[in-house]
């Protein structure tokens, strides 16, 4: 395009930037490192994240992953947009997609972007400056495009709090649940997932909890490699065992066939081998 775009402010009344179609948007070029999401026509940047909001996003992609990992068509991504209406468009801090959808937003040209039909499943926000964003628009926006499950995570001190969205069965709005301090995070679209609020707010570093996993899967490699050497041991005293008592089987029957042949040859001699 031609025409440079000047990234939007929601709130400006005025604005003579231009205004980029979903499919303009979906091959868009910045000449910076800025992420622009699509709202009404018009880019609107997002903020560079901080360590904390790095973080958070990080150890629930870890989560996620551990939970969905034998859920072979799920997969769990960050960076994916999500097209919310004809000129709006989201990048969701994390998204739970089928496999599916992950595919055909791959092959298509441009930005990797789940269009109007392909929903994902749940898509997680971690609050940033703009909370009117997260709370109010971004809310109004997945729930319009029927986005199952809408998780909000607010580490904001004096507000710290999971938020969770979604559609309970047979209601065309999202039921609000918020998680506090001291308590669990329950998904609706995953049931089994659950997470301490603690944690998802104050999260350990990732490359820790990997470390620690690799650890333990080491431990358990060598208890099982103990156990394996235990065993064999066992088998092969069994083996010895079994080997010995075969030696002294052996034994027993060359003795008795010896006694038979000398019985045999005592008889020859008309020698009776009883009174022998």
């Amino acid at each position: 395009m031609s025409q440079s775009v000047v990234p939007a402010i929601e709130e400006k009344l005025t604005d003579t930037s231009v205004t980029l179609t979903f499919e303009e948007y979906k091959v868009y070029q910045s000449n910076d490192d800025v992420k622009y999401e699509l709202y009404e026509g018009k880019l609107i940047p997002m903020p560079t994240a901080t360590i904390l909001h790095i973080k958070i996003c990080e150890y629930l992609v870890y989560h996620l992953q551990r939970y969905l990992e034998r859920q072979l068509n799920l997969v769990v991504k960050t960076g994916l947009g999500v097209r919310t209406a004809k000129d709006k468009s989201r990048i969701p801090d994390v998204v739970v997609c089928t496999r599916n959808l992950w595919e055909q937003a791959e092959a298509s040209p441009g930005a990797g972007i789940l269009d109007f039909e392909e929903k994902p499943l749940l898509v997680i926000e971690v609050v940033s400056e703009n909370r009117r964003q997260d709370y109010v628009i971004k809310r109004a926006e997945y729930e319009q495009a029927n986005v199952p499950e809408y998780i909000i995570v607010d580490p904001a001190q004096n507000r710290e709090r999971v938020r969770v969205l979604a559609f309970q069965e047979g209601e065309e709005s999202y039921t609000q649940i918020d998680y506090l301090l001291g308590q669990e995070m329950v998904s609706v679209v995953f049931p089994d997932l659950r997470l301490s609020v603690d944690e998802i707010l104050c999260p350990p570093l990732v490359d820790d909890l990997i470390n620690e996993e690799k650890a333990h899967l080491q431990e358990i490699g060598q208890q099982l490699a103990t156990e394996r050497q235990r065993a064999e041991n066992e088998r092969q005293r069994a083996e010895n065992e079994r080997q010995r008592a075969d030696n002294e089987r052996q034994r027993a029957n060359n003795e008795r066939q010896r006694a038979e042949r000398l019985a045999a040859r005592l008889r020859e001699l008309e020698i009776d081998p009883d009174t022998v």
